[in-house]
């Protein structure tokens, strides 16, 4: 901006800005050259001189009589402005959040409102989800599968998130796979040694010296992907892990990106940890207008490879799904549950039913890729710490607790 255009913006008694027209108009003013001084004659000057002394005297006892009052006006002036400064600079070192209510989002100080936010709902015995149809997660995406539960009165969303106005509200990942694609990410399946691995027989599967027993430490680990290569250094070759921890080069990882329309959408509290708070921020408010799960929360989910290779780094993996080429074309969309290792196919989820929009493909992905997603996890507003590794995997739900796909 140039000195004469920062000139031209004036402020009004009220503290407001000028508009665009009138800030143009100034801009000319500011901008035009002065008028060259006309060359007075002797005469002239003799003719004029004792006129001049007069309105000078005259001047200078007016700017005495009113300087007072013009101070007295700007000092006010600069009062208003630096009060009106002031109040916005404090706004803006305490707020911190923002507030449904029932005239909308109002500004709400020093507040995760979404802290808390998770609606309770206790996992029971899946012998009752199979009587009430209660679909669960993780299930079977390979093409062709079918569940036994029919959800037709519950379908899942089919189009992307956002077309449907949900938002993303967390991002977190589990160890192996917890859905199954055959020949992508299956039982078949393989990886390094990850000490971090609890390794059941029902996921994937290690050499015994590599085996650990359960409660010996570290999470379950699901199915796997068919890439590893211990002769390939990219597979192999150790990353210096900066933000994410317990990580390993070469191993399989799920990632869930939750979404919701009753998130924090658009404000410094979108992004949630646990994810719950983030998926019902607003739910209690939504709650009256009859607000479904199946078609107001929804999860994302892509299988990686983790490789020390450059030329699978994506900078933005922290906001959802990749969506590009062979990447995320191939989804299956079924509905099901909340996952994570608190389940089986004895205790079930009452998260249900949400939508899921489950990638078939395995992909490589590099792990600085994951590492800068990590990073972006501490910058939110709250705090994601507990998300910076990986959660155990579900073990696959049975046909009798999984729902049809609908593609």
């Amino acid at each position: 901006m140039s000195e004469q255009e920062m000139t031209a913006i004036q402020v009004t008694d009220k503290g407001d800005v000028l508009g665009a027209e009138e800030t143009s108009t100034l801009k000319k003013s500011a901008s035009a050259p002065a008028a060259p001084a006309a060359t007075a004659t002797a005469p002239m000057t003799m003719m004029m001189g004792g006129s001049v002394l007069t309105l000078v005297f005259i001047t200078f006892v007016l700017v005495i009589v009113n300087i007072g009052s013009d101070r007295m006006m700007n000092n006010q002036l600069g009062k208003k402005i630096s009060n009106k400064l002031d109040s916005i600079s404090d706004q803006l070192d305490t707020v911190s959040a923002f507030q449904y209510s029932e005239v909308g989002i109002a500004l709400d100080l020093d507040t995760n409102y979404c802290s808390g936010a998770k609606v309770d709902l206790a996992n029971f015995n899946c012998t009752q989800a199979v009587i009430d149809g209660v679909e669960q997660s993780g299930a079977n995406v390979t093409e062709g599968y079918e569940g036994l539960i029919n959800a037709n009165s519950t379908p899942p969303i089919t189009t992307p998130y956002y077309q449907a106005g949900l938002c993303p509200v967390n991002v977190h990942w589990h160890l192996g796979a917890e859905h199954l694609s055959v020949g992508e990410y299956d039982e078949h399946g393989k990886g390094p040694y990850d000490s971090y691995a609890i390794y059941d027989g029902e996921g994937a599967t290690e050499v015994d010296s590599y085996r650990r027993k359960l409660g010996a430490g570290g999470v379950r680990i699901g199915y796997q992907c068919q890439y590893y290569d211990e002769s390939d250094s990219k597979y192999t070759k150790a990353y210096d892990w900066e933000h994410c921890t317990d990580m390993v080069v070469g191993q399989t990882y799920e990632i869930h990106w939750p979404h919701s329309t009753v998130g924090a959408c658009g404000t410094p509290y979108q992004y949630q940890t646990p994810f719950y708070d983030g998926v019902f921020c607003n739910y209690a408010a939504m709650a009256p207008n009859g607000t479904t799960t199946h078609n107001n929360v929804g999860v994302q989910s892509q299988t990686f490879t983790v490789v020390n290779d450059e030329n699978y780094y994506y900078p933005d993996l922290f906001k959802g799904m990749m969506v590009a080429g062979d990447y995320g074309s191939d989804i299956a969309y079924y509905t099901g549950s909340t996952t994570g290792t608190s389940r089986d196919n004895d205790i079930c989820s009452a998260y249900s039913p949400i939508t899921w929009q489950v990638d078939r493909k395995c992909h490589l992905i590099s792990a600085s890729s994951f590492d800068k997603m990590c990073a972006d996890m501490k910058a939110q507003v709250d705090d994601m710490s507990k998300d910076l590794y990986a959660h155990g995997a579900r073990m696959l739900v049975s046909d009798e607790l999984a729902a049809k796909q609908v593609v």
